[in-house]
C-alpha cells in the first residue's frame, strides 16, 4: 500500500508560528515523531484521530496533548491536507 503525502497549508503554518517557542517546539516534535508517520500510513484510524461530524468536506482531527490538528484527506491523490491547529479551548469555537 502506498503512503499518503502530507501538505501543510499556509493557514496551518501561520497558526503554528503564533505559538510560544516552547509550545511550538513541543508541537513540531510531536508532528515529526508521531503524527506525520501515522497520517502517512493510516490517516483514517487511530487512538488520537476522530472524524468530525457535520463538516463538508469530511474533516478529521488529531489530538496532540491539549492541541487539535485538523485535516482533510484526498483519497484519489493520497494527500493529507493539514488545514489548522489550535488549542483545545479555542479549536471548536464558532467564529
Amino acid at each position: 500500500m502506498s503512503e499518503f503525502r502530507i501538505f501543510e497549508t499556509d493557514e496551518f503554518l501561520k497558526q503554528l508560528e503564533k505559538f510560544s517557542h516552547q509550545d511550538g517546539k513541543f508541537i513540531r516534535q510531536k508532528l515529526y515523531t508521531y503524527v506525520y508517520p501515522q497520517l502517512k500510513t493510516e490517516p483514517f484510524h487511530g487512538v488520537n484521530i476522530r472524524k468530525l461530524k457535520g463538516y463538508s468536506p469530511d474533516t478529521w482531527r488529531y489530538r496532540i496533548g491539549s492541541y487539535r490538528l485538523f485535516y482533510i484527506i484526498d483519497k484519489q491523490e493520497k494527500i493529507v491536507f493539514i488545514i489548522s491547529i489550535d488549542s483545545r479551548k479555542n479549536a471548536y469555537r464558532k467564529q
